[in-house]
């Protein structure tokens, strides 16, 4: 008879995970506990597993579960674009209208994950971001994640220079500063003489499921260039949102 933690525990996990992949909005655990019939303590466990390996990810909004980065990043390869493929000509107008590096990345448990590039047109630019995670607090897009709910504010805030926000209340403030603009930056947090700007993407929910950003040096990428570019980045992330409803509602139809 099969035993926790061999084949049931993998069937459990799998109906949990297929509730909230199909669920139309993020689902608490004591939900997904009482649409499956599992004790609380088991499926918190099984959720934990899952999050743990990108397959669903915790919103800031009590928690609640929708799906992981490793599903955001291959979604919709059954005869569909995906969300790389459509945000292929957003990166692409960034990239040509402003020369400097542009990214696509969505939210994962342990920081912003990016999906995406297009390289600047200078010798002096930025490393390779494909594959790469970035811990939210540093990263301009891991900042539109935790203000606007699709990634929780991390427990330990690691410092990586002197410009790195290592304190809570000032991050909480600087994620007030994100809603009102309506765009992320980051400068001389990640790494000294580094700084970006990035946008939210949200889906037909009007939940933000991506981010594209630009990033460059900070001798180019200057305080008054991010304020100059930043129509244009808001436009392109919300061009991407209403390319991945249409998507979405062209497959409904089908």
């Amino acid at each position: 008879m099969a035993t926790e933690p061999g084949t049931q525990a993998i069937d459990r996990a799998a109906e949990l995970l297929v509730r909230v992949v199909e669920s139309g909005q993020p689902l608490a655990v004591g939900e997904l506990a009482a649409h499956t019939g599992l004790p609380k303590s088991t499926t918190s466990r099984l959720v934990g597993a899952l999050e743990r390996r990108g397959l669903v990810q915790r919103s800031s909004d009590r928690g609640r579960l929708s799906p992981g980065p490793v599903l955001l990043r291959f979604a919709h390869r059954d005869g569909g674009q995906s969300l790389v493929e459509l945000a292929g000509p957003m990166l692409e107008r960034l990239a040509a209208e402003t020369r400097e590096t542009t990214n696509l990345a969505v939210p994962g448990p342990l920081g912003a994950e990016h999906l995406d590039q297009r390289d600047s047109e200078h010798f002096v630019g930025v490393t390779n971001w494909v594959g790469r995670r970035v811990p939210h607090h540093v990263a301009a897009n891991g900042k539109i994640f935790m203000a606007f709910g699709a990634a929780p504010i991390p427990a330990q805030l690691d410092r990586f220079t002197p410009r790195t926000i290592t304190s809570r209340a000032k991050l909480e403030r600087e994620l007030e500063r994100v809603r009102a603009l309506g765009y992320g930056t980051a400068v001389d947090e990640l790494e000294l003489g580094l700084a970006a700007m990035a946008a939210p993407v949200r889906g037909d929910d009007g939940a933000v499921v991506a981010a594209l950003s630009i990033s460059g040096p900070t001798s180019r990428l200057t305080l008054d260039r991010i304020e100059r570019l930043a129509p244009l980045l808001l436009d392109q992330a919300a061009t991407l949102g209403r390319r991945l409803d249409h998507r979405d509602h062209e497959r409904g139809a089908a």
